[in-house]
Parts: C-alpha cells; sequence; structure tokens
C-alpha cells in the first residue's frame, strides 16, 4: 500500500489546525489512512486504498480531511466539460498522428501566480514519483512532467521521434545525447527504457520552435524541464496508455495546485483522431459519470435504516456532491475522483461519512467451527509436492490483457472471458490458464541465475454454457522448467512424482496445440479425460 510522507508545514497551512496525532487518528479513517510515524518536519501515513490516488499528496489528505471535519466544500471553477469548455487563450497541446501506439495519449495545463518554495517543490516531486510508480504502474501506464512554462513557446507538440536522428540535453546532464543513447547513458534511461526500447519512434515533447521538453516516459530536459525553487511559471504534461487515466492525474494534480495558492490556466488539447470526448478536450477535464443509489440497495448494503438526507449528508462530508431524488441517491464524484463504479461504492462513501463505530453493533446469529474444505486441502498437497520436487511457488494476477491472455497464446479467445467496458485494458480478461502467467514471468526473468523452477496454484475462469452464470471456475496447477538442459524427459520425470505423490494413473497422448511447436505438446489424460497439457 502507498506510504506518504506529509509535510506539517503544509498540510497545517492546508487543513487549519496543529497537527495533534490523537485528533489525526480519530480522523485518518475518512481517507484509509493509518498514522506510520513522524519526524521535525514530516509524518508518515501509510494509505489503505490504491483506488484514491487523489489521496497520495499533502494537499489531497488535508482536501478529505478538511471536507470530513470541517465540512469545507471545494468547489473548482476552471473544469471542462463535455459540453463546455474554459478558455485556454492561446495555450495548446496538439497531439501529433506519428506518436506511438503504446502511448497514444499526452495532455497538459499551466498555473501560474506563486512562487515555488523548497516545501513545494518537494512536495510535488514526491507526490509525482509516488503517482509514476503506484498508478503509473512504474511509468508503465502513466508518467508525468513538469516545465517552466515561460521558456515554452505554444503550441506544445507531442510527437513520434527518430530515435537515431534526434537529441537533446537530458536533465542533470551536461552534454547532448540522441534519444537512443538517453537509455543507456542516463540512470533513467536505463531504469525506464524497456518501456520504450525497441519502438520505431520515441515518444518525443517539443514546443513550436523545436525546443525539447522531455521523452516521456524517461526524463526530461535540461533546460525546460529543469524546475527549481523560486519558479511561477509551470506547465504540467501527462501521457499514458489510457486517457481517462491521463486525465485522471491532471485533475489531480490541477486541484492539488489549487489548493496550494496557484492559478490553473487551462490549455486546449488537439488529438489526431476522435476520441470518447472529442477531438478536442480542455483540460483540466470533468468526465465523471454521476451514479445512483436506491434506498433499498443502501439497506441491504450496509445493513442500516439511514434516510436519504443523512446519506446526502455523509457523501458531502467525504467531498462528494449529492441529492435525494426521489426513492435513491444520486452522487456527482468529484472532479479528482474516479472510483465510483457502482452503487456499492456509493454506499462505501455513505458508511465512511456516517462513520463505521456509529453503526449499532449485532451479535453473530450463527455459530460455525471453520475448517479448511476439501478442495483447498488438496491445494496444500499439490503445493507441498511441487516445492518438494523443488519448484519455487508464484502468484499471479488473474486479470490480464487481451493480448497476454490471448494474441501471444494464439488462441480464439472464445472460451476466455472478459470484463465488459473495462477501465483499463491490462486488466480487460480473466485467465482461462495459468500458462501465460509462466510464460510472462519466464520472459522477464532473464538475469535470474538459471536454472528456473517455479509453478503456481490458482483459479482460472472459462465460459460454460451448463453452469448458471455461464462461466466455469476450476482450480488448476502449472508449473514450468527453463534451463539449457530442460527437455521433454525433464517434464514427464516431474509429471511421474507428481503423479505417484497424488496416487493418480496417467498417459500421455500427442497433440497439437496453437500455443507449442507443433509436434511437441502432449495431453495428460486422467480418467479417460483430458486433465492437462504437456
Amino acid at each position: 500500500m502507498p506510504k506518504i510522507d506529509v509535510n506539517k508545514n503544509v498540510f497545517e497551512k492546508l487543513y487549519g489546525r496543529n497537527i495533534r496525532r490523537d485528533r489525526l487518528e480519530d480522523v485518518f479513517p475518512c481517507a484509509k489512512a493509518e498514522f506510520d510515524g513522524e519526524d521535525n518536519d514530516f509524518i508518515k501515513v501509510e494509505l489503505n486504498d490504491t483506488n484514491r490516488p487523489d489521496l497520495w499528496s499533502t494537499p489531497g489528505l488535508a482536501r478529505q480531511l478538511s471536507s470530513f471535519v470541517e465540512g469545507k466544500r471545494y468547489d473548482y471553477d476552471f473544469f471542462s466539460t463535455p459540453k463546455k469548455s474554459r478558455d485556454s487563450g492561446s495555450r495548446k497541446f496538439i497531439v501529433d498522428a506519428s506518436r506511438p501506439d503504446g502511448r497514444p495519449y499526452s495532455v497538459g495545463f499551466c498555473v501560474s501566480g506563486k512562487k515555488i518554495t523548497e516545501d513545494i517543490l518537494k512536495l510535488l516531486i514526491d507526490f509525482q514519483e509516488k503517482m509514476h510508480s503506484n498508478y503509473g504502474r512504474k511509468r508503465k501506464s502513466i508518467s508525468m512532467g513538469l516545465y517552466r512554462s515561460d521558456a515554452i513557446d505554444f503550441p506544445v507538440i507531442y510527437k513520434g521521434a527518430d530515435p537515431k536522428s534526434n537529441s537533446y540535453v537530458p536533465l542533470h546532464e551536461d552534454h547532448a545525447m540522441t534519444l537512443e543513447q538517453v537509455l543507456t547513458d542516463t540512470e533513467k534511461g536505463r531504469e525506464f527504457g524497456h518501456l520504450i526500447a525497441g519502438w520505431e519512434k520515441f515518444p518525443y515533447l517539443v514546443d513550436s520552435s523545436g525546443k525539447t521538453l522531455s521523452m516521456p516516459p524517461i526524463i526530461n530536459s535540461n533546460d525546460v524541464g529543469a524546475l527549481k525553487v523560486g519558479d511561477s511559471d509551470i506547465f504540467i504534461e501527462i501521457n499514458g496508455q489510457y486517457l481517462k487515466q491521463v486525465l485522471l492525474v491532471a485533475n489531480i494534480f490541477a486541484c492539488d495546485f489549487a489548493d496550494l495558492g496557484f492559478k490553473i490556466l487551462p490549455c486546449k488539447t488537439v488529438f489526431p483522431e476522435e476520441t470518447e470526448f472529442g477531438r478536442e478536450i480542455t483540460v483540466p477535464f470533468y468526465f465523471q459519470e454521476k451514479r445512483t443509489c436506491s434506498k433499498s440497495e443502501l439497506e441491504e448494503l450496509l445493513g442500516s435504516d439511514i434516510s436519504l438526507e443523512r446519506a446526502v449528508k455523509c457523501l458531502n462530508r467525504m467531498g462528494v456532491r449529492a441529492k435525494a431524488d426521489a426513492n435513491k441517491i444520486v452522487a456527482f464524484p468529484p472532479e479528482y475522483r474516479n472510483d465510483f463504479l457502482a452503487a456499492s461504492d456509493v454506499a462505501e462513501d455513505v458508511a465512511i461519512g456516517y462513520g463505521y463505530n456509529n453503526f449499532k453493533k449485532e451479535m453473530l446469529s450463527d455459530f460455525t467451527i471453520g475448517r479448511l474444505s476439501s478442495a483447498e486441502e488438496f491445494n496444500r498437497k499439490v503445493q507441498k509436492i511441487l516445492i518438494g520436487l523443488g519448484f519455487s511457488e508464484m502468484i499471479f494476477n488473474y486479470l490480464s490483457s487481451k493480448k497476454e491472455y490471448i494474441e501471444n497464446m494464439l488462441v480464439s479467445g472464445d472460451e476466455a472471458v472478459q470484463i465488459q467496458n473495462a477501465m483499463n485494458l491490462n486488466y480487460k480478461v480473466v485467465r482461462p490458464s495459468i500458462i501465460p502467467s509462466l510464460l510472462k514471468s519466464e520472459s522477464q526473468s532473464g538475469q535470474a541465475a538459471y536454472p528456473h523452477r517455479i509453478f503456481e496454484t490458482g483459479k482460472v475462469c472459462v465460459k460454460d454454457e451448463n453452469e448458471v452464470t455461464g462461466t466455469r471456475t476450476d482450480d488448476n496447477v502449472g508449473f514450468i522448467e527453463c534451463s539449457s538442459g530442460a527437455n521433454l524427459n525433464n517434464c514427464v520425470s516431474v509429471l511421474n512424482s507428481f503423479m505417484y505423490y497424488l496416487d493418480l494413473e496417467y498417459e500421455l497422448k500427442e497433440c497439437d496445440d496453437p500455443r507449442f511447436i507443433k509436434g511437441r505438446c502432449a495431453k495428460v489424460i486422467v480418467f479417460g479425460e483430458q486433465a492437462g497439457i504437456l
């Protein structure tokens, strides 16, 4: 879970109260936060929710606590909507059609009116890195940069550039490098270069005069991209794989800057094609949709009879605008949040705003004795056998992309269960097999000492018309061995021992499977039915 260092001086100015540990611990639950220590200038906070990146900064946490404790309302007047765009003046951001498909979206806006102090600069850098490492998945899906806007000639252009013929001076360097050299000759290039290495064109951010701002998601330029104490005019750029994520991060940063006393200056972004919000988007941009929760849903989810009027007040304490409409609540998520997906999310914020300690306590009506299910006992037996055979256990995600589970496996995907309207395409498909997870792990472990012997026991999900839900979830096991001497005999040897300890007889039959080289795979038959593949 994310851990942040909260600047005491900045926090007290924004929160309007002196910091006292006992008071903070009383109200931290409204932000799903825990006190994790303190020193002279900072308090350490652990946040137990990865769905609220707006809380990962000093201004964001102060905003949530002020809403909850003081009932303070934050109304921002700089947001554009699908129906109305704010004045962007001469500030224009052009996303060129040549930009790489791997990072198709980029937006930006400007701030001014206040000089950057040392405290604010450190706060911004810390928050930027927290967003990179957590929400941005180590810059894979999101990255951002801060630039001196007084040195920029608008419009800013985000495009694809030839890595061999384009060059600039990276941040903290004293000489120009080609984009290709940046990946090998700078610390950030070596750390994050794998994200774009091998691309025909690299992401490149320049202004209208050709001045380099950065090479996202690697490193800024040493000129425009070197923000320092005393600067007051800043351009913030966010780029990534998914438009809503990019817009959300822009909104969060805009609200933080506004809370710190800066003036937000919108910037019009022009895309080369239509997006779900149009071809032109003026950022910051409010894109969130309202969510409803009926009174019956609220009572069922919370187990308590809370009036709609009281529920609206609870949501207001959480910074959420809401109204009671007929027999339901209509919630309007704030600009800096995008975690309202269903009625249950509305009910959760009502519960937090109401206060968990205010719910009536009830004794359990049933008494049961817990024990392991037979399936779990068998699962643990399988784990012990494979560990005894020299394998190391791995735990992989159950959700991933269509590319990883279907396209890379050369299968049709007819049996795969996919999430409709997924917010992140990296988590769109429920895995139909453990094999892709094992292969992905091996593809990223080339630098680890060989041999590699890993396994996983976990669930897979496939379509099944005979089930009520139309899907079936099974417990599967998969193992892989990778070494200079790995061959079919090794796998058969492991399978023999594995089935022996399970007291199961099996046979192998040659088969064709698109995931394997033709003639190099076999079905594992148990009790006359296919139980696996080798």
